[in-house]
């Protein structure tokens, strides 16, 4: 019985990930897609990481004390700080919105509204403790 199946190719790894077009439009659009509908988890998740990295890159005193990081920490704060002012901003405008439906509403909708605003109250205290890092280190990298 003769075989129908042709010769398969390698599956990719690595960079040869990127080579392809449908690979790359999956992986850009996919990225899009996420990132556009859920802004706030993307920004949330975003700069918990980056945040851990940088902290532990600090405590293991990889920067060697150059001006260059002083200027990247201040960088850095500076677009998180702008990511989580343009999330905390989106998410009060939902809950907002959400508001005027509250007329008739479920325990479990009153409770994920009652959420919701802990979410925009906490977002916006994380937006401050940002822009409050970002002045702090304008002011140590300025002193270098």
């Amino acid at each position: 019985m003769a075989s129908n199946t042709g010769t398969m190719a390698n599956l990719p790894s690595g960079v040869g990930i990127c080579t392809t077009i449908p690979d790359i439009l999956y992986l850009f659009f996919g990225g899009l897609v996420w990132i556009l509908v859920g802004w706030v988890m993307f920004v949330s998740v975003f700069c918990f990481v980056m945040t851990f990295i940088w902290m532990v890159v600090f405590a293991c005193g990889s920067h060697h004390n150059k001006a260059s990081w002083a200027a990247a920490d201040f960088l850095y704060h500076g677009i998180a700080a702008f990511f989580y002012l343009s999330a905390s901003v989106a998410l009060a405008k939902v809950t907002l919105d959400l508001s005027g439906k509250q007329g008739n509403s479920t325990t479990t909708q009153l409770r994920n509204y009652k959420l919701d605003i802990s979410a925009v109250v906490f977002s916006y205290v994380a937006t401050l403790l940002y822009f409050v890092h970002t002045i702090l280190s304008a002011i140590r990298w300025k002193s270098f």
